[in-house]
């Protein structure tokens, strides 16, 4: 991967400029109270390939989502058409729930799911205006606990399910880039999600205090089937971390599997970025759509 492709300063997962406070879920400021418009300035240049998805036949737009200490933004879509509809989990990516992620919820509702989105950095800032991912990570992401991770989800659920138009027996979750390491995070932490599927989600090298456990310390403990979708060519996540992972995963008995894209980079899904990879990405897509149906969702 090409340093340029992600930002201008080199992200040092150990040691960010910004230590991050091991408070759990001690703050009570948000810094966000609405979601961002349009894409992340740390993401451009917007390459011309971005897909735009519209929303006829759909309900889609930004919810506030009550939370363990107030509310924070959310973007929802799901079919108009009256029913109670799987609830798809979207977990951003490192660039917050930015257009790309709004996107990625509208075509999953014009699959039929009840798709949402919340912004897991509300509390500890707005990434959407600053200009270098390693900024991104440094300032803001270094401070997001896991603890408030799993807690906002288990909250967008139970908000999904008092909204009368989602089926709450039936959740998945799909995460990309950081948020890929989410959907490990959240398959461990809740036992009655279907299935999660993860997008080169970070294996190792993020413990601390406020990430108590890297995925690959409790993939043998794993319960919930997840699929991991990852790039051959991903100087983020060495075959080391994968091969790890995999031999974790074979005894957890959760069914779980990991897929490696020879000649692929880390972000192969995102449509707007140079890393976009058109074939990569259409298969992994059929794959996690045929993953989340095999196991319920």
């Amino acid at each position: 991967m090409k340093l340029m492709d992600y930002g201008l300063k080199p992200i040092d997962f150990q040691n960010p400029t910004v230590q991050a406070p091991a408070d759990g879920l001690s703050r009570r400021g948000f810094a966000m109270t609405t979601l961002a418009t349009g894409f992340a300035v740390a993401s451009n240049p917007v390459l011309a390939q971005a897909i735009v998805t519209d929303a006829v036949g759909l309900v889609a737009g930004e919810v506030s989502i009550p939370v363990a200490d107030g509310k924070i933004p959310g973007y929802r879509a799901m079919p108009a058409k009256p029913g109670k509809h799987p609830v798809l989990l979207v977990v951003q990516e490192i660039f917050g729930v930015h257009e790309h992620i709004k996107d990625m919820c509208r075509r999953f509702a014009k699959l039929g799911y009840y798709a949402i989105a919340p912004e897991m950095y509300a509390r500890q800032g707005d990434v959407s205006k600053l200009t270098d991912i390693g900024e991104i990570f440094s300032t803001v992401v270094s401070k997001v606990p896991d603890a408030q991770v799993v807690s906002d989800l288990d909250s967008a659920v139970a908000f999904a399910a008092a909204s009368g138009h989602a089926n709450a027996s039936r959740v998945g979750l799909v995460g990309y880039c950081w948020g890929g390491r989410v959907a490990w995070v959240y398959a461990n932490h809740n036992p009655k999600l279907k299935a999660a599927v993860s997008y080169y989600g970070l294996l190792d090298g993020m413990q601390s205090d406020i990430r108590p456990q890297d995925p690959v310390d409790f993939a043998s403990n794993l319960k919930v089937p997840v699929l991991g979708m990852y790039a051959g060519l991903d100087t983020f996540i060495k075959p080391e971390a994968i091969d790890r992972m995999t031999a974790g995963l074979r005894t957890s008995g959760s069914g779980s599997e990991i897929v490696v894209f020879p000649m692929v980079n880390h972000g192969f899904n995102a449509d707007y970025r140079p890393s976009y990879d058109k074939t990569a990405a259409t298969y992994a897509s059929k794959l996690a759509l045929d993953w989340l149906k095999q196991h319920g969702v």
